[in-house]
C-alpha cells in the first residue's frame, strides 16, 4: 500500500521561490569587485535569476547541458545557481585558481555551453577561449558600459546585456528531481581531475540535513557569510541553505584578507560564518591586532582542512563557537558537524575543547564506518582506527562521464580518510590515508603533531609530512611558518612536543619557511612538500 500524500518533486527553483514568497524583505548584500557593496532582496535575485533562464532558452542551450562559472562569491553568481539549475541545465563551477591548462581540461571534459566569469579571471579567459569549441557565450560579469574592446574572444557579452532584455516572469520548468542540477570536479592530486554530478534531489536533500540545529542550525534570525567560495562544492550547501529559511546573505566578494572580511562582519551584523582554517587565520590575526572582538558572530564553521585546537580555542575567547565540520566534493560536500550534546555540556572547558577539536556527528542522511585493511568494521570505541567509508542520498555513486570506474566497495563510498569514532558518535579524522606516517611499523598521525606545533604562540602554520629514513623507512618531519617578528628555534619547538607525545611520535627536525603552499582550495599541498623534502632526513647535516 502507498501513502496517499501529493507528489512534488524536489527541485532547486523551490528554494528560491519560497525566499520571494515568505522572506520578500530579507537582504542579499555583495562586495563588488569595484570596491562598492551592492544590495538587494530575495525578490529581486529571483527576478533576475529567471531573466537568466531567459537568455539560455533564447541562446538554444538544451536542458541537462553545462553552464560554466568562474566567479567569486557575489549577487550574480547567486543568480546563476537559480537560473542555470532551476531552468533545468547543470550550473558547472570551476576553480579560478587551478591553471589555465586545467581549466581548459576540465570545461572540455564538461563540454560547457556558456562560462560566465568575472572580470578578475579576464587574462585566464584570454588563454583559453581558442582552446575550448564547445563554449558558444562568454559572459563577462559586469556592466554593458564596462565591456572591455578588442579582447580577442568570440561572442563576448557582458551580463547585464545578457539578461536585459529577457522578461522576469519566467515560469520554472518542472521536471524529474533526479535530473541533473550541477557540477564539480576534484582537485586531481593523482591523474585528471573527476566531475561529481549532483541532482536536484540530493541539493534539496543536503539543504535539509544542513540546516537542521544539529547542523549549520541557520535560520530567518542569521546573517551567513560564506567565505568558502561558490566554486568549490556549492559553498557547502550556504547559497540554498539560506534561501530556505530566510537568512540573509553576505557575499565577500574577493576581498578574502581579515581586515576586508572583519569589516564586513562588523558592518553587516553577520552571526555565522564558514570558511577553511587559513582564511580564519588571517582574520584573527587582524582582530587581535586592532584589539577588537565580534558584535555579532557567534559562530563560525571550519572545514577544508583539520582545524587547529588553539584556533577553536581562541575563537572561543572572542565568545564565537566553532562547529568543526567535514565533508568532500563527493558528499555534495556535509558529512560530520561537531555539536555538543546537552551531556556535554556540564563538562569542563577543556574536555569540551577535545572533542569540539574532532570533526564531529554524521548529519541525518550520511552513514559512515570503518574498516580495517581487510574491510572488516571496526568499532566505534574512540581508538579504533580504519579507514572512513559513507553512504547517503547526497553522496557520489559514480564520477561523471564513468571517471574511474567504479569508486564504491559494496556501496559504500571509499573517502580516503583514516578516522577512529567514539561512543557518542564523534568522528575524528586521524589522517589522511595518503599523509599518514609510518615509522618502524608504527602509524604516527600528521594531524596530531601540526595540532601541537600549532598550539606555540610563535607558529603560524605548520604541515607535517613523512620523510625518508634509512633505519625507520618514514619519520616525521615539521615544515613551520612562524607569526611575524617571532623568534623561535628548531629545538624550542621540539622541546614544546615533551609531554605531549610519545617520545618516539616526536618530529626528527624542523624546518622553517616564509610560505607553505596552498592547494586551489585552500588546503596544504602536502604532496609538493613531500616532494621537495623527500630525502632531507637522510641527507641533512647533524643538527
Amino acid at each position: 500500500m502507498l501513502g496517499l500524500m501529493q507528489d512534488h518533486p524536489l527541485l532547486i527553483s523551490q528554494l528560491i521561490d519560497f525566499a520571494v514568497r515568505h522572506h520578500p524583505r530579507t537582504e542579499i548584500v555583495s562586495r563588488r569587485l569595484e570596491g562598492d557593496i551592492h544590495r538587494y532582496t530575495y525578490v529581486e535575485a529571483a527576478r533576475r535569476a529567471k531573466q537568466v533562464a531567459g537568455a539560455l532558452d533564447r541562446l538554444g542551450i538544451a536542458v541537462g547541458e553545462r553552464v560554466g562559472t568562474l566567479a567569486w562569491n557575489g549577487y550574480r553568481h547567486f543568480e546563476l545557481y537559480f537560473g542555470v539549475s532551476g531552468s533545468g541545465r547543470v550550473l558547472h563551477t570551476l576553480n579560478p585558481r587551478l591553471s589555465p591548462e586545467q581549466v581548459t581540461w576540465i570545461l572540455n571534459d564538461a563540454e560547457d555551453q556558456v562560462l560566465c566569469f568575472d572580470a578578475t579571471f579576464l587574462p585566464i579567459v584570454k588563454a583559453i577561449a581558442a582552446h575550448c569549441p564547445t563554449v558558444r557565450r562568454w559572459v563577462l560579469m559586469c556592466e554593458a558600459s564596462a565591456l572591455p574592446a578588442d579582447t580577442g574572444i568570440n561572442h563576448l557579452v557582458s551580463y547585464e546585456a545578457w539578461i536585459a532584455e529577457e522578461a522576469s516572469d519566467y515560469e520554472w520548468p518542472v521536471f524529474d528531481e533526479r535530473s541533473a542540477a550541477s557540477l564539480c570536479y576534484t582537485s586531481g592530486t593523482t591523474g585528471n581531475p573527476k566531475g561529481v554530478l549532483y541532482s536536484h534531489r540530493s541539493t534539496m536533500l543536503h539543504c535539509y540535513g544542513g540546516g537542521l540545529p544539529d547542523a549549520l542550525n541557520l535560520s530567518a534570525r542569521d546573517v551567513v557569510l560564506p567565505v568558502v567560495p561558490m566554486f568549490h562544492v556549492n559553498a557547502w550547501g550556504l547559497p540554498y541553505i539560506a534561501p530556505m529559511v530566510g537568512a540573509k546573505l553576505v557575499f565577500p566578494g574577493a576581498a578574502l584578507d581579515g581586515k576586508s572580511l572583519y569589516e564586513l562582519m562588523e558592518s553587516e551584523g553577520v552571526t555565522m560564518a564558514a570558511g577553511v582554517p587559513t582564511v580564519w587565520l588571517g582574520l584573527l590575526n587582524h582582530v587581535q591586532s586592532v584589539g577588537g572582538g565580534f558584535t555579532h558572530m557567534r559562530r563560525t564553521v571550519i572545514g577544508g582542512s583539520a582545524c587547529p585546537p588553539s584556533m577553536i580555542a581562541k575563537f572561543r575567547e572572542y565568545a564565537v563557537t566553532v562547529l568543526h565540520a567535514w565533508g568532500m566534493t563527493e558528499m555534495s560536500p556535509l558529512g560530520t558537524i561537531c555539536n555538543l550534546k546537552q551531556s556535554q555540556l556540564a563538562e569542563s572547558p577543556q574536555r569540551q575543547l577535545e572533542i569540539m577539536a574532532k570533526q564531529g556527528r554524521a548529519v541525518f542522511g550520511v552513514d559512515m564506518k570503518i574498516v580495517d585493511a581487510e574491510g572488516r568494521e571496526l568499532p566505534w570505541d574512540g581508538g579504533s582506527s580504519g579507514n572512513l567509508l559513507v553512504r547517503g542520498p547526497w553522496i557520489l555513486s559514480r564520477y561523471f562521464k564513468g571517471a574511474g570506474g567504479d569508486p564504491l566497495i559494496d556501496g559504500w563510498f571509499p573517502t580516503g580518510d583514516v578516522a577512529s569514532i567514539d561512543v557518542d558518535g564523534f568522528m575524528q579524522i586521524t589522517d589522511r590515508s595518503k599523509d599518514v606516517i609510518k615509522s618502524g611499523g608504527e602509524w604516527i598521525s600528521s594531524i596530531d603533531i601540526e595540532n601541537i606545533a600549532m598550539a606555540h604562540p610563535a607558529v603560524a602554520l605548520a604541515a607535517c609530512i613523512a620523510a625518508y629514513h634509512p633505519k625507520w623507512d618514514e619519520r616525521p618531519l615539521l615544515v613551520v611558518t612562524k607569526k611575524p617578528g617571532a623568534e623561535l628555534s628548531r629545538n624550542e619547538l621540539l622541546e614544546f612536543f615533551a609531554g605531549r607525545v610519545a617520545k618516539w611520535q616526536v618530529p626528527d627536525d624542523v624546518v622553517f619557511m616564509d610560505a607553505i603552499p596552498f592547494g586551489a582550495t585552500g588546503k596544504v599541498q602536502k604532496m609538493k612538500l613531500r616532494e621537495q623534502f623527500r630525502d632531507y632526513l637522510s641527507s641533512r647535516p647533524a643538527p
